[in-house]
């Protein structure tokens, strides 16, 4: 399963079921699960370790060096979970010791053309990142999140869980869970209601959740105020739970 024409060191691990297109260059230290599929001219470098069943496009690159000039060659991690798919010419960097040390990629997301996803991030499960979006370092992206084409994310900013960035958002702040957000710089436009519906979620917790969010974003008032009335005045849930975790955890601010 591995074309003749590719570039593989001899100390990678390839586990059953691999396979490497032409001209693929895969590094020293790279560790890759059963299943996966590497395409023509990508390169894997770097610490990197890949699992089971992921689908790599042709000219990606997955584990090059990041892109801070403090990195000095460190041994610095990529990990990347299982079912993602990888598509053309998208670039995921390690971490970097003056961060967390690792970039960790969770399962079943999708990185259409040229993502990026830069040093120290955390991106969870089900996240679709669209053509050309892009992470600055440190960011944090939780599960289910949709990132539109060309939107880009603030280095240490986090985007909740469910939440929707518009086509071309430049996002300078958190944005909460189960929210819409758009615009240069963004600010926050309502519920993804639409999202939240698909996910399954019940009218009873959407409703909750528009109640807790017109506290938060829409009522003036300070944020420590707006959260002891969500608690006060919300039924109580795991996603109500999340969302005022989520806003009582922001060093950069909400976007509003």
């Amino acid at each position: 399963m591995i074309h003749p024409t590719a570039l593989i060191h001899p100390k990678a691990e390839l586990a059953e079921g691999v396979e490497i297109g032409p001209y693929a260059i895969i590094g020293e230290h790279v560790r890759i699960g059963r299943g996966t599929k590497v395409g023509p001219h990508s390169v894997i470098d770097g610490w990197t370790e890949i699992g089971e069943e992921n689908q790599i496009f042709s000219m990606a690159s997955v584990g090059g060096i990041p892109q801070d000039l403090k990195y000095q060659g460190e041994e610095t991690w990529l990990r990347i979970g299982n079912h993602n798919i990888i598509r053309e010419f998208t670039t995921l960097q390690p971490g970097t010791v003056t961060g967390i040390g690792e970039t960790v990629i969770g399962d079943q997301n999708m990185f259409m053309a040229y993502c990026h996803v830069a040093h120290d991030c955390i991106v969870g499960n089900r996240v679709i990142m669209a053509n050309g979006s892009t992470l600055a370092g440190h960011v944090e992206v939780e599960d289910s999140a949709i990132l539109g084409g060309l939107s880009a994310v603030h280095q240490f900013t986090r985007i909740g869980e469910s939440a929707m960035l518009s086509g071309g958002a430049m996002v300078g702040q958190d944005v909460l869970p189960f929210t819409l957000a758009s615009g240069n710089r963004a600010t926050s436009l309502g519920l993804n209601t639409v999202g939240l519906k698909r996910r399954g979620f019940s009218e009873e917790v959407i409703a909750s959740i528009k109640k807790a969010y017109r506290l938060v974003i829409r009522s003036g008032l300070r944020l420590e105020e707006a959260l002891r009335r969500v608690r006060a005045e919300v039924p109580d849930s795991p996603q109500i739970a999340h969302f005022v975790a989520f806003a009582e955890k922001s060093e950069r601010g909400l976007c509003r």
